[in-house]
Order: C-alpha cells, then sequence, then structure tokens
C-alpha cells in the first residue's frame, strides 16, 4: 500500500467562508467485520452510516440537542455520542483524498458521492484540522458549538468503507475531522455560516492528532 499523501498545510484557501454543506444522521444497524488471514466475521451495532438529510439544495431545519442531532443514533457512546462528542464535523475538502487513496470496490466506492459517507454529521467548507482549535466556540444561527477533540479512527471504518488500511489513512493524513459539543441547542440546517469564536487558541485539531497515536495507525487492523 502507498502511504498517503503528506497532509497539507494549507488544504483550504483561508479565504473561503465556513459554512455547512450538509447535515446527516444515521441508525444504528449491523455492520460486518472481517478478522484475521482466515476470513472470519462478525457483527456489530453501529451508527457510522450516515445519509443526508439538510442539504444546500433542500436546506431543510435539523434540531441540535445537547446530546447531539434529531433522529441521529450511535452505538457505542465511548467512541461517538455523549454531550462532549454530540456532534462530528468533517471538511468535505477531504472527500477528494479519499476518491484518490480509498481501495475497495466500485460499490463502496460510490459512498464518496453522497456526503456523510465518514460517518460525519456537519460536512463542511472554509476550515479544516489545520485551523480549528480545541476550544474554539461556533456561533451557528442560534447554535453554539465547543471544539472538543479530534476523531480518533477505528476499525468501523475499515469495515463500512471496504479498505482494511482506512483508518490509517485518515490518521497519516490527518483528515480525521473532529467532535463538537453543544453548549447551546436549536435548529440548524445546511448552507448556514459558521461564525468563529476563538478559544485559547493553544492546539489545532491536526497537532492533538499527531500527539495521539491509535493502534489502527501502527498497521493493519482487522477489515
Amino acid at each position: 500500500m502507498t502511504d498517503p499523501l503528506p497532509p497539507s498545510q494549507t488544504p483550504e484557501d483561508p479565504r473561503s467562508p465556513a459554512q455547512i454543506l450538509s447535515i446527516s444522521v444515521g441508525h444504528c444497524q449491523p455492520l460486518l467485520i472481517r478478522e484475521g488471514p482466515q476470513g472470519g466475521t462478525r457483527k456489530v451495532v453501529s451508527g457510522i452510516r450516515k445519509v443526508p438529510i439538510s442539504t444546500q439544495g433542500s436546506p431543510q431545519p435539523v434540531f441540535c440537542g445537547v446530546t447531539g442531532l434529531s433522529g441521529d443514533e450511535q452505538a457505542d457512546l465511548t467512541v461517538h455520542g455523549g454531550q462532549d462528542k454530540a456532534v462530528y464535523c468533517y471538511p468535505a475538502i477531504h472527500y477528494a483524498f479519499w476518491q484518490a487513496a480509498l481501495e475497495a470496490s466500485d460499490a463502496r466506492r460510490s459512498r464518496l458521492d453522497t456526503h456523510g459517507a465518514l460517518g460525519e454529521n456537519l460536512t463542511i467548507v472554509g476550515l479544516t484540522e489545520h485551523t480549528v482549535y480545541l476550544g474554539d466556540l461556533w456561533e451557528i444561527g442560534e447554535v453554539r458549538l465547543r471544539v472538543e477533540q479530534p476523531r480518533e479512527p477505528c476499525y468501523k471504518l475499515n469495515a463500512v468503507m471496504g479498505d482494511r488500511m482506512a483508518s490509517r489513512k485518515m490518521f497519516l493524513q490527518q483528515a480525521c475531522g473532529w467532535y463538537l459539543s453543544v453548549q447551546t441547542p436549536g435548529v440548524l440546517a445546511a448552507g448556514q455560516s459558521i461564525t468563529v469564536l476563538p478559544g485559547p487558541r493553544s492546539l489545532t485539531i491536526a497537532k492533538a492528532l499527531s500527539q495521539r497515536r491509535p493502534a489502527e495507525a501502527a498497521g493493519a487492523p482487522p477489515f
């Protein structure tokens, strides 16, 4: 496998306005995990499969509460969910990387045709792991969110993407996205602008991620 390209320090025009492109939610469903060279499998339950319910073409309102978006489910609250990981945000610019880097069947690759493919709730433009800081506050209409921590990819990403190295690629590319807590609940919709209120500005998501090294980054975890 060819390692991902080194992450760009300026992956997006800094003048691009920060806004929501789409909002996605998902229900908990069985996910087949392939284990070991003998091809054994097991089933786990996951909410990683998200589908857009608010897009720029159809900006439907979605309520955002302290534990996440209305209609969204999470199976393992230690990974995604709860107040500190209520909303998962992902930069749309990374989709181009995945189109080039994903080693999977055409059926699995077709997931990338629709936002929510990486399991995210908010697909955004104008901000990336290199420009988002822990502790920043976001104002989006009546909603206020707080940047909490980077996502740490796991084996479920490998399974849903059909690429046993997907989590490693995500980590090395620093294209993991981040979790937000909900400070002020309210209604969100695609197309809304994001106003950033700077926090301490001591640690970007990219730097916070580089200080961690999940097991998935060291090699190929189970499919």
